[in-house]
């Protein structure tokens, strides 16, 4: 999920429940005969990197609503990436950017470069944006960039822990989404993706795909390998989420995963404290972090790009850089500009510059829409103001963010049942997970691994990065996937090492 509004970060480009019988849409069931693919040249990049020539585009027809197959159809943007060793070839490797609701469909390129030479020579590197989001029949709830602004998609309470402007917030958003696209947007969820995900294994000719993906992307590949266990190949989930639970109970496990990760910025900020001046401990560094956060709630200091810097916009910019520990000298240059009311150099940032032909507020839509598509959430408003109240006491780092309430609160209820991930199915699967994940907590991970039993061993890496499948930072996990997707080995029993 990127940050929306003129501002955008590094942090932000690295950035954020029943059987297949209680579906209604078996993996036996029939398809339609896949259409002939024509390949084109791809689109431009929204990250407005350079479109590699190799990287070839096409469309796959799918249908909205799965349990209506002969009705309303919807085309899905598909990406490859050719093995340059067709001689070495095993199939397709699939991808996915998170979120839900980031664009995907140029993945291969921005990935290539992380696997290994035995890697690369076995697979097509494939991927998609995922139905409502970028070239895929795109949602979009009628908004400008500027009227949805992180710190109110995500959350933050008022500084006095008053939620009554996300209330009201998330009520106006969740009218305008459901107005805007009426019952096409109730159809994009998770399970409705993962059955696209197998209309383009169709449609590319493979019997089976292997699936790398982080984030979000460990939920859709847990719930397609559900759906369709024996056309799993080989699948790497990394930072992992919970699967059987609801979406209201994932997003709040940030506010105490969060806390964890703070400590880690602490102790690197205490470390430099002769040229951060943040303070020369952890709880120095912590006790000052909350007097600018508070300072700011105040009195804002104003950027030139991404204007007024709130509290909850210093929180939000924290938090996005914790996403990993190269990023964590961002913090502090903006820590620095903030704390000298705007003196100095201008941190890091770039303009967020529209896509042609993608609504401004399109990764916001297709957020909202999968979050309150995929599980129902609490209507109690009053549960929801005293789980904040509860939170910031214990949390205090984002405010009790986490246990806020979002536009779920006023959407109708799911058009089906969550999909409920098992043990049933080949052993395919390969979990990375690091301890203090700020946005996928370990116990996100505790749970995807309880759930899939039998079929998946895990590696756990003493770490706080959004991800262990980093050769920046190498560790038994880096080791454990490249082994995996080359040979399709899984590791004896789990793992755990330090990065």
């Amino acid at each position: 999920m990127r940050l929306r509004g003129p501002l955008r970060t590094a942090g932000a480009a690295l950035a954020l429940l029943l059987a297949a019988a209680g579906t209604g849409v078996a993996e036996a069931a029939p398809q339609e005969r896949p259409r002939p693919l024509v390949w084109t040249d791809c689109p431009a990049d929204p990250s407005g990197a350079p479109v590699d020539p190799r990287l070839r585009c096409t469309t796959v027809r799918v249908p909205l609503d799965y349990r209506d197959p002969g009705g309303r159809t919807i085309e899905i943007a598909v990406s490859k990436l050719a093995t340059a060793a067709p001689g070495s070839r095993r199939g397709i490797l699939v991808h996915n950017a998170g979120g839900p609701g980031m664009a995907s469909l140029h993945l291969p390129t921005a990935q290539e470069p992380g696997y290994p030479k035995d890697v690369l020579d076995q697979y097509d590197l494939v991927s998609f944006d995922p139905r409502g989001v970028g070239r895929s029949a795109p949602v979009s709830c009628g908004r400008t960039a500027a009227e949805v602004p992180y710190e109110l998609v995500f959350p933050f309470p008022a500084p006095d822990g008053s939620i009554a402007p996300n209330v009201r917030f998330a009520r106006d958003l969740a009218r305008d989404c459901l107005a805007r696209n009426g019952e096409w947007i109730r159809h994009l969820t998770t399970a409705n993706t993962a059955r696209d995900m197998d209309r383009i294994r169709a449609a590319l000719g493979e019997p089976r795909i292997s699936y790398r993906a982080a984030s979000y992307g460990t939920y859709l590949g847990a719930v397609y390998a559900e759906l369709f266990p024996g056309r799993t190949d080989r699948f790497v989930l990394d930072g992992n989420v919970s699967p059987n639970v609801t979406w209201q109970d994932r997003l709040a496990t940030w506010d105490a995963a969060s806390e964890l990760r703070f400590a880690d910025f602490a102790a690197w900020a205490a470390e430099r404290d002769t040229t951060l001046r943040f303070g020369a401990t952890p709880a120095a560094v912590r006790a000052n972090y909350f007097a600018l956060a508070a300072k700011l709630d105040r009195a804002p200091v104003h950027h030139p790009v991404a204007g007024p810097v709130n509290g909850n916009l210093w929180r939000t910019l924290y938090r996005l850089d914790s996403y990993h520990t190269a990023l964590f000298q961002e913090i502090a240059d903006w820590w620095r500009y903030l704390a000298d009311d705007g003196a100095g150099p201008v941190p890091y940032w770039w303009l967020a510059k529209g896509t042609p032909g993608i609504p401004d507020d399109n990764d916001v839509a297709a957020l909202v829409a999968v979050l309150c598509g995929d599980t129902p959430a609490p209507r109690d408003l009053g549960r929801y103001q005293r789980n904040v109240t509860a939170s910031r006491q214990r949390n205090p780092v984002l405010n009790g963010m986490g246990a806020n309430v979002w536009p779920c609160a006023f959407w109708p209820a799911p058009v089906e049942p969550a999909v409920r991930v098992t043990d049933r199915g080949p052993a395919t699967i390969l979990l990375l997970q690091t301890e203090r994940d700020p946005a996928t907590p370990l116990v996100g991970a505790l749970g995807m691994r309880a759930a899939l039993g039998k079929r998946a061993r895990m590696v756990t890496v003493d770490g706080g990065n959004h991800g262990a499948y980093d050769r920046s930072v190498p560790s038994c996990a880096v080791d454990a996937a490249d082994r995996f997707l080359a040979t399709g080995v899984l590791p004896a029993r789990d793992l755990s090492c330090r990065a």
